[in-house]
């Protein structure tokens, strides 16, 4: 027998109240005689504007704009040498999935050129329950703590008096926080406006593979672009913003709809703890990467979009993703802006779409939930009369890790208030980026995208001080964008040698 959701979907359905009473007008309503007023017996129009009046949920406070699509993950590559996870443990292998690509700072209306960092969330649906990878198209980010995300994205919004995005608020955060250096210099490049979605995916956090005998490995997951990553021009996205504001989700849809499904290459870059002791930088740092010349790319997988969704709201609006969902051989690692995600995440989509958003169709796992969770607002799983604590009368079964006597890493001493402070370290990578990675084009479009937004501040503070931040990773780079912007040149912001950073000692249990 065909579902309620398929018999409601056909075309020529017979139309219904919300309770499945037909109707024989929809866009009639009861009223005494012809020109009396309105009878509160009519249950279909209460029900109608009563339903209307609620159709909109919370927004996102990120990544509001978004669009999505289906698809499957297949497993082309053998790394049983690094986790148990069911969906690896052999070549062949594949689960369904869905992703939903966003911006991060603009509303749901928002221009899909926006030069902001982009979203790529993926929620694969193996035989183990739900796996997320909640990842950017950035390898980094402009945080490595905590606490500073909620008043960041403050900045990038709206001046709370004005209600306008505010060039000042803007460069007055990333100036007094020059950490975010790495990151303002991908944004600003060309690669800060993907053309549509044609762009590359990364974990940016450190996870922890961990196989069958206990062993983990530190892990950085990338997802690569078949045919490359594809940027627009300053100018060109700004032309489209106001042209097409919905072009990548155009895109998005008609290519899947014409056949031409976008695919990219899953790789892992590894890390042993003996290696993560001796590196450089810390891996737990969000603003730094892994050179692929020291820990190169291990294929894993393929991951194709292959079919476009019936009902966006049901489908994208509702996805709700987390770094949390994990499944047996995938751990987080400390990353200290990893562990805030775990908790943030759940906890929005809680308020954004209540207590048992893993039940919607869309969340929900393939494989069964049998657990002591019950009740609340749309349960419609409520798994029957089985008990909602440990019962001896209606026994549930509990798998062990396969690993799970293994220590992994061990933490001693007390609880600590902990911010990082900038070094010469924060500079290196960004450096590299400007004088070794970018051509003579990727230069002068960078000081060109820069100067059309930092040129807007108002506050000769901010500016000098930013600019003291780009002097810091080149001079070359903070003399001409002073020059792009008619400022004097400023000397480099001093920083702390490299030898007086902290560094995270991961023990090994």
């Amino acid at each position: 027998m065909p579902s309620q959701e398929a018999l409601s979907a056909q075309v020529g359905a017979v139309y219904t109240t919300s309770t499945g009473a037909p109707v024989a007008e929809p866009y009639a309503a009861q009223r005494v005689g012809l020109t009396g007023p309105l009878l509160l017996q009519d249950f279909h129009h209460i029900d109608l504007l009563a339903h209307f009046d609620r159709e909109r949920i919370p927004e996102r406070v990120v990544h509001a704009k978004g669009s999505g699509a289906h698809g499957v993950i297949k497993v082309t590559h053998d790394i049983t040498d690094l986790t148990v996870a069911s969906l690896f443990s052999k070549v062949g292998n594949e689960a369904p999935l869905t992703i939903r690509f966003s911006t991060v700072g603009g509303e749901s209306g928002s221009a899909d050129t926006a030069r902001d960092p982009r979203g790529f969330a993926i929620k694969i649906k193996t035989d183990e329950g739900n796996l997320d990878w909640v990842f950017n198209n950035t390898p980094v980010f402009f945080i490595r703590d905590p606490a500073k995300f909620p008043h960041f994205i403050h900045t990038q919004k709206r001046d709370p008096q004005t209600h306008l995005k505010d060039a000042d608020m803007f460069w007055d955060y990333l100036s007094q926080n020059p950490e975010s250096i790495h990151q303002v210099m991908i944004l600003f490049s060309d690669r800060g406006t993907p053309d549509g979605y044609y762009m590359h995916g990364y974990s940016g956090h450190t996870f922890k593979f961990v196989n069958k005998d206990g062993k983990f490995h530190y892990v950085q997951i990338h997802l690569r672009r078949e045919g490359g990553a594809k940027s627009l021009d300053n100018d060109t996205a700004q032309r489209l913003a106001g042209e097409n504001p919905d072009y990548a989700t155009e895109q998005l849809f008609t290519e899947i709809e014409a056949g031409k499904f976008p695919t990219w290459n899953v790789f892992v870059q590894t890390m042993t703890a003996e290696q993560a002791e001796s590196f450089r930088y810390n891996i737990l740092d969000l603003t730094k990467v892994w050179p692929h010349k020291e820990f190169p790319l291990r294929p894993v997988g393929q991951i194709i979009l292959n079919k476009n969704v019936q009902n966006y709201f049901a489908e994208i609006e509702q996805a709700a993703f987390s770094p949390s969902h994990l499944v047996p051989g995938i751990e987080p690692s400390a990353d200290p802006v990893l562990q805030s995600r775990l908790f943030s995440y759940p906890d929005t989509h809680r308020h954004r779409l209540g207590v048992n958003y893993g039940q919607l169709p869309v969340n929900a796992p393939l494989a069964p939930v049998s657990n002591f969770q019950r009740d609340g607002a749309m349960a419609f799983n409520n798994q029957g009369f089985r008990p909602n604590y440990q019962s001896s009368l209606a026994p549930l079964q509990y798998k062990r890790k396969a690993y799970e006597d293994v220590k992994h890493e061990i933490w001693l001493g007390d609880a600590n208030v902990d911010l990082s402070y900038v070094t010469e370290l924060d500079f290196e990578q960004p450096r590299a980026l400007y004088e070794k990675v970018f051509s003579d084009t990727d230069r002068e479009h960078l000081i060109y995208n820069l100067s059309v937004h930092l040129g807007n501040v108002k506050s000769p503070i901010v500016k000098a001080r930013q600019l003291s931040v780009f002097a810091a990773v080149s001079k070359d780079l903070g003399d001409r964008l002073a020059k792009a912007i008619n400022h004097p040149s400023v000397e480099p912001l001093a920083v702390k040698p490299a030898t007086e950073a902290i560094r995270y000692k991961l023990k090994a249990a």
